[in-house]
């Protein structure tokens, strides 16, 4: 009987997983709205006071998006306050709602991604996942990789769908 070789294992290909670098962590949101005043006026003194009086570590561990929800101004200070309270307690702080917060996730894998050696590499993006900016993960991702592997394709290593090779 023949032996059976799995072609896939031994080939050089590098296969990268968005799901293995984004993790899966709770995503959490932190609304300014629940601290103005009257739900639409933000009064410095009472602001604070919210902030100081709030159950941060409700949100510890958490990615947390950092949104306003009221149709109120909001001075730029006071989401550096909300900053300076969530870096101690979240996982990792994004301004923004569900959107910003997902794609604020794939950028940092993108970045954990590019700490491996993919010099002249040849690249397997795996295509399913539970991205949910799955088309803005693929852009960015394929955008670094250009000037660095010598090839990219999309899918599984056993069936793929050729993006890029590298001009001799």
């Amino acid at each position: 009987m023949e032996e059976i070789i799995n072609r896939v294992s031994k080939s050089p290909l590098i296969s990268l997983d968005f799901d293995e670098y984004i993790g899966s962590s709770d995503r959490a949101f932190f609304d300014l709205k629940d601290g103005l005043f009257h739900g639409m006026i933000l009064k410095e003194k009472e602001f604070r006071e919210f902030l100081k009086n709030y159950d941060w570590e409700s949100l510890r561990g958490k990615n947390v998006g950092v949104v306003c929800s009221a149709d109120a101004i909001i001075p730029s200070w006071a989401y550096m306050l909300v900053a300076t309270r969530l870096e101690p307690v979240a996982k990792l702080m994004a301004f923004g709602g569900e959107e910003e917060l997902e794609k604020t996730l794939i950028d940092r894998a993108v970045d954990k991604i590019l700490t491996q050696d993919l010099k002249d590499a040849k690249v397997v993006i795996k295509g399913c996942g539970n991205l949910k900016s799955r088309d803005y993960a693929y852009f960015q991702l394929t955008k670094k990789l250009l000037p660095l592997v010598s090839s990219i394709m999309y899918g599984e290593p056993c069936s793929t769908v050729p993006v890029y090779k590298r001009p001799k």
